[in-house]
This record gives C-alpha cells, sequence and structure tokens, in this order.
C-alpha cells in the first residue's frame, strides 16, 4: 500500500540517526541521503547537552553511530540519555567503548567494522616489523640529516628475519583480561633480540614498562600505532632508533574508507528494516 507520505507527494521522513564520529564528507552525504543525521561534532555543543536534545527531537533516534576512543563511552548514562536508542554501531573492530552487557539488557543491539580493517591493518603491522628490523625510519633519518658522508654507512638491521628475532604482535581487543596483557614479564620473556608490535589497543601494553624495556636493552625494538593516552607520546619513545610509531593509522586506506561506509551503511538498513545485522557484536 502507498504511503500517507508518497501519496500526497510529500518526502517520507527519514529515520534519526545519531552521529559522534568525524567523517569525510563523501561518507557524511551518504548518510544524510539515507538519515536525519544528528551530528554530534557539527552541533557545537557539550555531548551532555547534544544527547538532551537529540532525545527531544520528533521521531528521536533509535540508532547512534560512534567510534572507539572517540567522545561518547556507550554505558548506562549514554542509554539513560537517549532512550529511544535500539542499535549501535562502532566504526572500528573494538567495543571496549560500549557497555555490552548493559546494552544487551536493555535489549540494544550492537555491530562493528567485522574484517573491513583486517588487510590494511596486518599490512601495516608487517610494514613496522620489517621497518624496526631493518631500521628503514632510521636510516632515512640518517641520510636527512646529512650524516652518511660525515660517518659512513649506518650500522645494519637484521636480514635473517625468522630466525635472529623473535616477533610479538598485539592484535588482540581490549577488555578487562587484556588489559596490559603484555607486561614485566612477557617483556623479559621476549628477550634481547625480541621485536613488539603493537596495532590494537594501547592499554593492551603497559607503556611503562615498555619505555623501560626499550632502554635498558630487556627487548629490541618496537612498532607501535596505538598507544595509552592518545594523542599523548611517551616523550622517551620519540628519541629512539629502534622504534617506528605511527598516529592510529593502520586501519586508514582508500579501500578500507569505502569498505567502511558500505558496511556501516548496511547494518543500519538493516537494523531500520528489521533485517539480521552485518556483523553484529554479542556480550
Amino acid at each position: 500500500m502507498e504511503s500517507a507520505a508518497a501519496a500526497s507527494g510529500e518526502r517520507p521522513i527519514l529515520p534519526a540517526l545519531l552521529l559522534i564520529r568525524r567523517l569525510d564528507e563523501t561518507f557524511a552525504a551518504e548518510l544524510r541521503q539515507r538519515f536525519r543525521v544528528l551530528d554530534f561534532y557539527a552541533s557545537g555543543e557539550a555531548l551532555p547537552a547534544f544527547l538532551a536534545a537529540a532525545a527531544t527531537v520528533p521521531d528521536p533516534p533509535r540508532a547512534a553511530v560512534v567510534m572507539g576512543g572517540g567522545a561518547a563511552r556507550v554505558d548506562a548514562s549514554f542509554l539513560d540519555a537517549v532512550p529511544s536508542l535500539r542499535f549501535v554501531f562502532s566504526t572500528g573492530a573494538g567495543v571496549d567503548h560500549i557497555d555490552l552487557d548493559e546494552c544487551a539488557r536493555r535489549g540494544v543491539a550492537v555491530a562493528n567494522s567485522g574484517r573491513v580493517y583486517s588487510a590494511d591493518v596486518a599490512d601495516h603491522a608487517v610494514g613496522m616489523l620489517i621497518d624496526v628490523l631493518r631500521r628503514v625510519s632510521a636510516a632515512e633519518r640518517f641520510v636527512r640529516r646529512g650524516l652518511w658522508p660525515v660517518r659512513g654507512d649506518y650500522p645494519l638491521g637484521s636480514k635473517d628475519l625468522a630466525s635472529e628475532s623473535d616477533v610479538l604482535v598485539v592484535a588482540c581487543a581490549l577488555n578487562k583480561e587484556t588489559m596490559h596483557i603484555v607486561n614485566k614479564d612477557v617483556l623479559e620473556a621476549l628477550g634481547k633480540d625480541g621485536v613488539i608490535i603493537n596495532i590494537g589497543r594501547g592499554r593492551n601494553i603497559d607503556e611503562v614498562e615498555l619505555v623501560r624495556a626499550l632502554l635498558d636493552g630487556t627487548i629490541a625494538g618496537a612498532g607501535l600505532d596505538v598507544f595509552e593516552n592518545e594523542p599523548k607520546v611517551p616523550a622517551e619513545l620519540l628519541s629512539m632508533d629502534n622504534v617506528v610509531l605511527t598516529h592510529h593509522v593502520a586501519v586508514f586506506t582508500s579501500e578500507s574508507r569505502s569498505d567502511l561506509r558500505n558496511i556501516t551503511i548496511g547494518n543500519l538498513e538493516a537494523f531500520f528494516s528489521g533485517k539480521p545485522l552485518l556483523t553484529p557484536v554479542l556480550p
């Protein structure tokens, strides 16, 4: 049967969507075509005021798009502020910013980015590993500083990657069990030839112990894309030639951005049409 809005020639009212994430214009435009977007960052309001206002609009939002490590933690107070919410989508793979038990208790479905970032993050991890072992970034700085003609060749890195090095890649989710899962004991077990790569969450590693292990030679080096207190990076790491640092960008490629748009919109459309979510997350 034709809807009343369609019969009268009026544009149908789009479902409201809470957006608590900065997006590129292409992504934002695609969401606006399909939803009545209530954009936190565009509002200029503090989060409590923004949520309070969103809860009072006609046909209040039943879905929200959020990001890990961003402005909002989806917990009891967040859900209390917007009681109409029944679906939360996280644009990251991690859901440590979402209280899954509380969402389940209230009947709020949760989904995340699924495997969108898997290949790109794996590439980044391998790239950082090779960089640390072969001292690519350190050698590049050596050349840029004009030290090559003065000091001669830069010291060699390791070419026997498998036989000469032990590597620990941290790629687990962050929860109560994995908080500081890489501690002093783990670092000591990794040993003086060991290299640690972290493309998971900063708090998976005890950062104080990591800095100490790098300073005293307990381990050989590290490649870090994430940190405990982002965007702050321990000052000691900045001067270490055996450490490669990137700013939580392992997931960012043009391909992953396109895939994220598709998986986000696909999950939202599935929710609003009563179909199964594409990438559900269970408590």
